[in-house]
């Protein structure tokens, strides 16, 4: 990416009637293809016919991602009943792994954790999954539907490269980690849908760098309250500014700059993902439903100037829910 591709100005940028941003985008890109607390067993495997289909697993995985992703809790909901089960163990699945990262205090243990879900994708696809309840539903899911193996392999190593306490050097690779994550969730809720299709998975890679990208922004309060900084050191040399800028919470332009210029790259990915709205199947659009989320945080970004610390961006959009039976159904995304 051309450094001068990225310099933006603030000011045009804007929603549109569709609730969509508008302004100068920052460079092309290129589409690529495709209530119960139960305890937590790291045991070892067990045989599918020794009582895995307990129903227990079902709920632990409902109620980790109402505490852990609420937003995804509420686009699962809305998807057809016979695929919400495993939609609900997918993202428990991605949330398992989420949170390995903020959980160590060394990689090594990390590490160990990733293996320990390495060797369950392997052993679900032998029909011997672990007692562990995300496990479980997963086991569920992939014999319901034949789920490819290779995108739950994807997010595992995606995420155990993300140990690391490193800045992304560009926005390629902050893109990159979110291809292999949340692109590849999307890819896997799609075939749980029996939907594919290649420009599904066109809008599935756009809509997943959004989200990487968003994500990254959505939690920089956190990160820099642990005195860390991830946002893309690219962006953030071309506007003058250093890490110790948001350690600080410095609320110059140049540090506006920063974030206006990744959330336009975020924005220009959800451009891209509606491109193929036409040719998508309807049947997919319920996959699609977070960019309802993703369009809320930057219209409230863009209101507040840009200002990632600001207090308005960490209140709950009440009306969330409301907002994502309108567009379900009306089916767009």
């Amino acid at each position: 990416m051309a450094a001068p591709a990225l310099a933006l100005r603030r000011a045009p940028l804007r929603l549109g009637p569709g609730g969509c941003l508008r302004g100068r985008a920052p460079r092309a890109l290129s589409a690529r293809g495709r209530g119960l607390r139960a305890a937590v067993v790291w045991g070892r495997s067990a045989t599918a016919s020794s009582g895995l289909d307990a129903p227990g697993s079902g709920l632990y995985c409902v109620e980790l991602l109402r505490k852990r992703d609420y937003e995804g809790y509420l686009c699962c909901l809305l998807l057809p009943a016979e695929a919400r089960s495993s939609a609900f163990a997918l993202r428990a699945f991605n949330v398992e792994l989420a949170q390995v990262k903020d959980s160590i205090s060394q990689k090594t243990i990390g590490q160990m954790r990733m293996q320990f879900w390495k060797t369950a994708v392997e052993d679900i696809y032998s029909d011997n999954p672990p007692h562990q309840p995300v496990a479980i539903e997963l086991w569920k899911a992939v014999k319901r539907h034949h789920l490819t193996k290779r995108w739950l392999m994807k997010i595992i190593d995606e995420r155990e490269k993300n140990l690391e306490d490193k800045a992304y050097r560009n926005i390629q690779e902050l893109e990159t980690y979110a291809e292999n994550t949340q692109s590849s969730l999307l890819y896997l809720t799609l075939e749980v849908l029996g939907v594919r299709d290649l420009h599904a998975d066109h809008a599935a890679s756009h809509i997943g760098k959004a989200q990487g990208i968003i994500t990254c922004l959505r939690a920089t309060p956190y990160h820099t309250s642990r005195r860390k900084v991830f946002l893309p050191m690219d962006i953030c040399m071309l506007h003058g500014v250093s890490q110790e800028d948001f350690l600080r919470k410095n609320q110059d332009k140049n540090v506006r700059d920063v974030i206006y210029d990744i959330a336009s790259q975020g924005h220009l990915h959800l451009k891209h993902a509606r491109s193929f709205q036409k040719s998508v199947p309807v049947k997919a659009f319920p996959a699609f439903l977070q960019t309802v989320a993703l369009e809320d945080y930057l219209e409230k970004i863009r209101r507040v100037d840009f200002d990632v610390f600001h207090p308005l961006l960490q209140q709950k959009n009440t009306l969330l829910a409301l907002h994502l039976y309108i567009r379900s159904w009306k089916k767009k995304y």
